[in-house]
């Protein structure tokens, strides 16, 4: 919630760079945490000296690049106690949160448990989390250099892996998840950490030679490429995996969309910082923990390279177990119980309203507007410009068709692509309409300017179904589509469908986080 805060003052105020006073000791607690939790090295590494925010709402439009908010901990290196001192020597009054020393939450139970620790075991604790940092960073550059080297993105909102290029049975199991990882929460935009066993998984389905079978992981759809004779694997958003009941869609109106964009060279910022970071990288050979996975190893590995005495080791080992014993409180028992109940198929409730001159940005993967071509209405249907040949840049742009089944006041609801969109093309495409279902009856319209209209339909359908053809199917299932308040379609904008010649439609894949987003340097 604090977060989402810090994000809209950022964005109205044009600010690119947040710095937050997260301390060394914060880092400690959160080890701890995390360590009680079984994660592994990437995630005991704890906070990035920099890392990047991504809002929940979309303030740039399709055209421009979303960098997010850069977060800069400067103070990572200092421990609390240093904070006092700090204070106190610049006489400067600072507050203290009554809550944080209640033990009814784990950061301060552990909090505690860490304060009654001598300065020697604090010390290698942090020389620890450095070290986790450091493996991290060796990995992040790994992974980054996969995606370049291995991943296409498509502008259907699908990614493509060469399996030859990615050379994945060369790779480190903990490289090649990370990088699993980052293209399907950029496809699903699911940014939870991917569990351990659907990490297996995908290490395992991705090591097979060529792909002959499919999976559905993390809300994605992995199959072999079609024609690519298994060399080549897709990865699309699975509308049937479960989703959270609360999926975060925004809007917008394109003279907002411009406004809040932060004019930065963040761009810069973050190169800088990124290669600062990699110069700071160790040979693979000197990167430790690649090969552990429990994080008891870790600890065990980190005692044998001198890192960890053995008092230390021990002392971490304890407050893990004290904490692991607190992990599955009544409360937290209860809440796991309520979102499982939350948790249901995506395909089941997204159908999002879109007013005229609105950006929805659907699943947080699509931005999506529609609009008629002028706001205002001319009572004339130039016949001559609707036929087959029609030209969207042309003359009939500032003409609404009296027939249409779309106004300036319709709201359009935005939904994914179903199988039967495609049949319904199919049928559209070889003339099979139901007049009363597709226009306005009565003296308003004669039959030519029926005609007229069934023909364009037509071949707008025509010309869908042959880019189609070009998009695998799993993928498909996931394209927007705008449908009237009566479920009728009325336009695919990703293969060009739409219903009348005067409805313009944009869909562009622009996900809220981009491909390696929530980078993380240092």
């Amino acid at each position: 919630m604090r977060y989402n805060i810090f994000q809209n003052v950022c964005v109205q105020h044009q600010i690119g760079v947040l710095l937050i006073a997260h301390h060394a000791d914060d880092q400690a607690e959160l080890f701890i945490l995390r360590l009680s939790r079984n994660s592994g090295v990437l995630g005991l590494a704890g906070m990035a000296f920099t890392s990047q925010l991504f809002s929940a709402y979309t303030h740039c439009d399709e055209s421009s690049t979303n960098h997010g908010i850069l977060l800069v901990r400067p103070l990572l290196e200092f421990s609390k106690e240093d904070m006092y001192k700090i204070c106190l020597r610049s006489n400067q009054e600072w507050v203290e949160d009554p809550t944080n020393r209640s033990p009814l939450f784990a950061r301060n139970r552990i909090r505690m448990s860490l304060g009654n620790l001598s300065c020697t075991i604090r010390s290698e604790l942090q020389k620890l989390i450095s070290t986790c940092r450091k493996t991290r960073s060796f990995v992040d550059t790994i992974c980054n250099g996969l995606i370049d080297r291995a991943v296409t993105i498509t502008t259907h909102g699908y990614a493509i892996i060469d399996l030859e290029k990615l050379n994945p049975s060369n790779i480190e199991d903990i490289c090649l998840s990370k990088f699993a990882s980052l293209v399907l929460q950029f496809i699903s935009q699911r940014h939870r950490p991917v569990r351990s066993r659907t990490s297996q998984l995908l290490l395992d389905y991705i090591r097979k030679f060529p792909c002959k079978t499919s999976l559905t992981a993390a809300g994605c759809y992995l199959c072999a490429a079609p024609g690519s004779k298994g060399s080549n694997i897709i990865v699309c958003c699975s509308l049937d995996s479960p989703h959270p009941s609360k999926m975060e869609t925004s809007w917008t109106s394109f003279s907002e969309g411009m406004k809040y964009c932060p004019q930065t060279d963040m761009q810069q910022i973050i190169m800088d910082g990124k290669s600062y970071s990699n110069s700071l990288l160790p040979g693979a050979t000197e990167v430790p923990f690649l090969d552990v996975t429990p994080s008891g190893s870790l600890l065990n590995e980190a005692k044998n390279l001198g890192i960890l005495s053995e008092l230390t080791h021990k002392s971490i080992l304890l407050l893990q177990k004290e904490e692991n014993e607190n992990f599955k409180t009544k409360n937290e028992i209860m809440f796991e119980h309520d979102f499982r109940h939350e948790i249901k198929s995506a395909s089941a409730f997204l159908r999002e309203p879109l007013q005229s001159g609105k950006i929805c940005h659907f699943m947080s993967r699509f931005l999506v507007t529609w609009r008629l071509c002028r706001e205002s209405i001319e009572d004339t249907f130039p016949l001559e410009e609707t036929c087959c040949t029609w030209n969207s840049e042309g003359a009939s742009g500032d003409y609404l068709c009296r027939s249409c089944i779309v106004s300036h006041e319709t709201v359009a609801e935005v939904r994914p692509m179903v199988d039967s969109d495609w049949l319904y093309l199919a049928n559209l495409s070889k003339s099979q309409i139901r007049e009363s279902q597709h226009f306005q009856s009565g003296d308003m319209m004669n039959q030519r300017e029926m005609n007229s209209c069934i023909d364009y339909v037509r071949l707008s359908a025509q010309r869908a179904l042959q880019s189609l053809k070009s998009i695998p199917v799993a993928a498909r299932r996931s394209l927007p589509v705008l449908v009237n308040p009566q479920g009728l379609l009325l336009s695919i904008p990703s293969i060009c469908f739409k219903h009348c010649p005067y409805l313009m439609v944009s869909s562009v894949f622009k996900p809220r986080v981009p491909l390696g987003g929530h980078s993380s340097f240092i």
